[in-house]
């Protein structure tokens, strides 16, 4: 296994569970995007506008998550899974008509979402400020603690046996069978993957509420402010990630002042109090991108397999990833709905 984030983390733990003897190669298992993501569970919220793939994926993998948290805490941690949904909020009536398109397209798609007003969402959430005029519950999503489920992999992985060597390959080790999973560096591992896999830069900060200020929201917002999406995920201790920026910077992951305003400038609109909380925390991360937003998942030739690509939902697919991947080392049949992610479609698409 190439890469100890957390699709090589899930892949590493299925694997060895089922018996296969798995080593995994990383300078720092547990860092890189996996470390910095917001950790939202959100297939629904995040399928707009519509990929109807990319959302299939999405919804078979938060299906799986509920027995994935729970057999991971036996065997690592409590990755600290929250099932309580997400809100979209607008707050202006340029949002709230993005919001009311996004209510009809997540209709059409056969998923209710119920619309509130603002002080029917501040009865819910009271640490919405007064300029949210409007919201979508969207229930049945959820998130997780980044951090913790890191945590938690890794003790699994080495409750199974897992070892380890922390070094960063620059070809690919020899093995039976390798598995590419390392993220936004997987491009320079195997030709397949050269043109198909790019860095995508993401920043966010972690805040901490202070004694006296409002506790953050129970559950995640997603802010449309002035067309622009951002996140806040509650976090344990009165803690919240706000993110996140995507940039087309290649390999840079210095965090810029003009993200740091923005994300602070937009959640404050959504959340007037964190202008009193700490500032824990900015780190920048780069997401594997893929041409069509699908991840790459299956073999790239006898003996290579390719689990990457994964872009702003590695963490949702973590489970269907390693799921499929267990399969393609076992030589059975996996997820059918990992189907279009195949690296087939690379040859067919490249010019």
């Amino acid at each position: 296994m190439v890469g100890a984030g957390v699709i090589g983390l899930s892949c590493a733990w299925r694997a060895a569970s089922a018996g296969f003897a798995v080593s995994v190669y990383d300078p720092a298992p547990g860092s890189g995007a996996s470390h910095v993501a917001g950790g939202m569970l959100a297939p629904v919220t995040e399928a707009v506008p519509v990929e109807p793939e990319v959302f299939t994926l999405g919804a078979a993998a938060l299906r799986r998550w509920p027995d994935f948290a729970a057999e991971l805490a036996t065997a690592g941690a409590d990755p600290r899974l929250r099932t309580a949904g997400t809100l979209v909020v607008a707050l202006d009536p340029g949002d709230r008509a993005e919001l009311d398109r996004l209510a009809e397209q997540l209709s059409r798609m056969g998923h209710a979402v119920e619309a509130l007003s603002g002080r029917q969402v501040r009865r819910i959430e009271p640490s919405l400020g007064p300029q949210v005029c409007r919201a979508l519950s969207v229930p049945g999503e959820a998130s997780v603690d980044n951090r913790a489920l890191l945590d938690a992999l890794l003790a699994a992985c080495r409750g199974a046996g897992v070892e380890f060597h922390p070094q960063r390959c620059r070809h690919l080790p020899n093995a039976d069978v390798v598995v590419v999973a390392a993220g936004a560096h997987s491009a320079a591992l195997h030709p397949a993957l050269h043109r198909a896999i790019r860095p995508v830069k993401g920043e966010i900060l972690r805040l901490r509420c202070r004694p006296g200020t409002l506790a953050p929201p129970s559950r995640t917002i997603r802010a449309i402010v002035g067309g622009r999406h951002s996140y806040l995920v509650p976090r344990a201790g009165g803690r919240l990630v706000l993110g996140a920026t995507q940039r087309e910077v290649g390999f840079d992951t210095e965090v810029t002042a003009g993200a740091v305003r923005e994300l602070l400038t937009d959640a404050e609109r959504a959340l007037p109090a964190i202008a009193e909380y700490t500032v824990e925390e900015a780190a920048a991360g780069l997401r594997p991108g893929s041409p069509d937003n699908l991840p790459v998942i299956g073999e790239l030739e006898p003996g290579v397999l390719a689990a990457t690509g994964h872009h702003r939902h590695g963490i949702l697919l973590a489970p269907l990833t390693a799921e499929a991947v267990l399969a393609l080392l076992r030589g059975v049949a996996g997820p059918v709905e990992v189907g279009p992610a195949t690296p087939a479609r690379l040859a067919r698409s490249a010019p």
